[in-house]
């Protein structure tokens, strides 16, 4: 007679979500559709991702799944998380079970890798207590069989097999042996998943405060600059701050995986104050965040001609507009909804040319704007804020070009090597002091690599001609029209 798998099951449905499988589609395929439009990323090593009620979290974890790339097939999906009810001084890997329960239907474990991870080092061991009611990584399985039934290219898929890890502990070389040995499945055929929430119980502002701070030290990829910015916020005395990361250590363990062919990429961030009518007197903070490879910096986001048009369009109504006293005119919200591209949240410069010479140029890296409300806040700063320039008048009008640069989200670079001419834009940043150049200005330019750079450093952040060679590099592409 065949013996049943083991199936662990759904400890926290009517808790952490309902427990009705209708409903429960219904508000995760709602949550989804919230970032339906935004932009994907193709080489998504790593998410991390809020473990809370959906009710309070789901927005930023759906913002995470919605990243991933419709086209990716995966192996495997490695779940990390924080155990909240049992310490035991390691990792533990659920070689038990065969597959997790959800209202949706059963998740796969790939049981072979959960095993092998047990005979590879003694740091990791199965501990029953410590999965048995732990909310952590069973909320995310939800979101995965929504997003691979519904949002993945030929859909519906199933999700692919989970190998579910909790851990806990103290002991920083015991994290380093962790990290060690997942390190060779850290590969383009697997996905990690880092469920953790942020700062707990503090009051509303003291939370987006130290969340700010944490979410940085988190996009820098540096573990040690993660761990000494935790020490800095518990000894900050901020007022029922219990922890500024429930999933430190799922967050260490990722980090240590890393190096600098890893680009950190801030998704979303919100708390449970942000919840209309929810207390704010004490709150916990969610951060979503996608983990890029080198070449991961290219999204799947792009804008048809039609949207082209349409941003040029906006871009010189604005400049009009303010030439006739008017305030900045509200896009239709219905041409928005046609044309989802031009609600993306992404950087962007407008460059202004009379009659092929350069009359203004202002823009934004910051992703906290849709598309189409920068390029008229840019032509608009462009036109009348140039500091270089006087102002357009309303007679210049007519022989204004206008030129747009929508940006890909920016990658740190350790070396000049990684910057290619004509193809990236250079950003240095050196304390308070920044600079960039567009992609495009290597065109209009006979420089070496080492000059571009060097101009940069000189002529746009103002830190000598070689400021730049102990300062932060990124670079980005551009779409320009």
């Amino acid at each position: 007679m065949a013996k049943e798998p083991v199936v662990r099951p759904a400890t926290q449905a009517n808790r952490f979500y309902t427990a009705d499988a209708k409903e429960l589609s219904e508000e995760i395929d709602s949550l989804l559709a919230r970032h339906r439009g935004k932009a994907t990323y193709g080489n998504v090593a790593a998410l991390i991702v809020p473990h809370a009620s959906y009710y309070f979290s789901g927005n930023v974890a759906a913002t995470a799944y919605m990243s991933m790339p419709a086209d990716k097939t995966y192996k495997r999906l490695f779940l990390l998380g924080p155990s909240h009810r049992e310490w035991f001084d390691g990792a533990s890997v659920n070689t038990e079970a065969e597959r997790y329960a959800t209202p949706l239907g059963l998740v796969n474990v790939d049981h072979e890798t959960a095993l092998r991870l047990t005979e590879a080092d003694s740091v990791f061991r199965y501990e029953p207590r410590a999965h048995d009611r732990e909310h952590c990584l069973e909320v995310q399985l939800p979101f995965l069989q929504r997003f691979f039934a519904v949002h993945a290219a030929g859909s519906p898929k199933e999700v692919p097999p989970i190998v579910p890890i909790i851990i806990s502990t103290n002991d920083f070389r015991k994290l380093q042996r962790i990290a060690a040995v997942l390190k060779p499945y850290f590969t383009e055929d697997n996905l990690f998943i880092i469920s953790s929430d942020f700062s707990h119980y503090p009051a509303y502002d003291d939370a987006c405060r130290v969340d700010s701070l944490t979410g940085k030290a988190v996009e820098s990829g540096d573990v040690r600059q993660f761990i000494a910015q935790l020490e800095e916020n518990a000894h900050s005395h901020i007022r029922n701050l219990t922890t500024s990361a429930c999933g430190e250590l799922s967050i260490a363990t990722l980090m240590l995986m890393l190096d600098s062919t890893y680009q950190v990429k801030h998704l979303l961030y919100q708390n449970s104050g942000d919840i209309d009518g929810h207390d704010k007197k004490q709150v916990v903070g969610y951060h979503a965040f996608a983990i890029l490879r080198e070449g991961g910096e290219t999204s799947d986001f792009s804008l048809t001609a039609e949207e082209k048009q349409l941003l040029k369009e906006i871009a010189l109504t604005s400049i009009e507009d303010s030439l006739c006293g008017k305030r900045m005119a509200d896009m239709d919200s219905s041409l928005i909804a046609l044309h989802p591209s031009l609600k993306q949240k992404c950087g962007a410069f407008v460059s202004l040319h009379r009659r092929g010479r350069l009359r203004g140029c202002i823009g934004h890296f910051g992703e906290d704007v849709p598309l189409h409300e920068l390029v008229a806040e840019m032509a608009r700063a462009a036109a009348f804020e140039d500091p270089r320039f006087r102002p357009v008048a309303q007679e210049e009008l007519k022989d204004i070009d206008i030129e747009i640069s929508v940006l890909t989200p920016m990658r740190r670079i350790k070396s000049i090597d990684e910057f290619e001419l004509h193809r990236h834009g250079i950003y240095i940043r050196k304390g308070h002091r920044s600079g960039t150049f567009l992609p495009q200005v290597a065109d209009e330019v006979n420089w070496t690599k080492e000059e571009f750079v060097g101009h940069c450093a000189q002529d746009k952040a103002g830190i000598g001609w070689d400021g730049w060679r102990d300062a932060e590099l990124y670079v980005y592409e551009a779409i320009v029209f």
